[in-house]
């Protein structure tokens, strides 16, 4: 964190002890002169300038001890899912996160708004190539497997490999044909309800709760 902003009109004492405690930089703005430095974003008075994402190597996330669950996105370019995820898989806990370069969100201003500090928890790889990820994945001893809208084993079902790589795709289409080729395993969340896709985030969420619940009861 390299500078912080500060409301002059907000109680926001406590924040600017704490960041002059911390060694941090802080600057006191007037109403005016804050909300134009903020623009649209709802900064509730604070606003801080951070030093950009640095994400983790992919090998050395796969060599963890203990080993992660690795969550490969495939596709997801709504910088708010993958906000969610990183959100959801930082309560989780003991998951790795790898996205793609192209077709996928980075790891931006929105994400990490959303995150809400999930970021801090959950280590984060970005690959030129989704399937050499995954082989890489093998190399080390994971096993991959998929989420799909239909035809994998019922999820309550599953014998869970351990390391375990789960990818999952875009709502609509899905893991790429490319990718689904590289799979060793495939679930399915049975749905009782209405014929819809599930958004993606909570597809995450459910699988891999799924996942350690397995283990926990092992």
């Amino acid at each position: 964190m390299q500078h912080i902003y500060l409301e002059e009109q907000g109680d926001t004492s406590e924040i600017a002890a704490l960041a002059h405690a911390a060694g941090r930089r802080v600057t006191i703005l007037a109403h005016t002169a804050f909300a134009k430095r903020v623009g649209a974003v709802h900064a509730q008075g604070v606003l801080a300038e951070v030093e950009p994402f640095q994400y983790a190597d992919l090998d050395t996330l796969l060599e963890r001890t203990p080993p992660l669950t690795v969550l490969f996105l495939d596709r997801v370019t709504d910088p708010q899912n993958v906000g969610n995820i990183l959100r959801t898989m930082a309560c989780l806990g003991g998951v790795g996160l790898v996205l793609p370069k192209h077709d996928s969100a980075e790891i931006n201003e929105t994400v990490l708004r959303v995150a809400c500090g999930g970021e801090n928890y959950v280590p984060v790889a970005r690959v030129t190539n989704l399937v050499q990820a995954t082989e890489r994945a093998k190399r080390a001893r994971y096993w991959i497997a998929g989420a799909v809208s239909d035809g994998g084993t019922p999820l309550a079902e599953v014998q869970w490999p351990a390391p375990l790589g789960l990818v999952v795709g875009a709502e609509g289409s899905g893991i790429r044909p490319g990718l689904a080729k590289h799979l060793e395993l495939t679930v399915t969340l049975p749905l009782r309800g209405a014929a819809l896709s599930l958004n993606v985030a909570t597809a995450a969420a459910l699988v891999v709760y799924e996942v350690q619940r397995a283990r926990d009861h092992a």
